[in-house]
């Protein structure tokens, strides 16, 4: 396990740069994040996507699949692709703060 900083905070992460603990996360570290995943700027369509994969994850306890942020967060497929390209789904819950989402290599 490594540690790393965001945002003033020290917290545990693994080999992929995944927080351990989605506890850990504050929204002052999702921009940090999104550099990281050569995301410059996280827009208001950004958090939107952030926030709902957070809000599901609370509620169903795992990381949403792209067919459900596009039928349940209401964002067309394309639309997440652009945002966060190369695997959106992957790169949205570690700015999220979520482990890797299943599936995801």
């Amino acid at each position: 396990m490594a540690a790393k900083t965001l945002a003033g905070k020290t917290v545990e992460v693994n080999d992929e740069g995944f927080l351990l603990n989605p506890d850990d996360w504050s929204e002052e570290m999702a921009p940090e994040l999104a550099k990281e995943e050569g995301i410059d700027e996280l827009t208001e369509q950004h958090w939107k996507i952030i926030r709902f994969i957070r809000q599901d994850f609370k509620e169903k306890g795992q990381i949403p699949t792209i067919r459900r942020i596009k039928n349940a967060g209401g964002v067309p497929i394309k639309d997440l692709y652009q945002l966060f390209p190369e695997g959106p789904v992957k790169k949205a819950a570690k700015i999220a703060g979520l482990g890797k989402p299943q599936g995801c290599v």
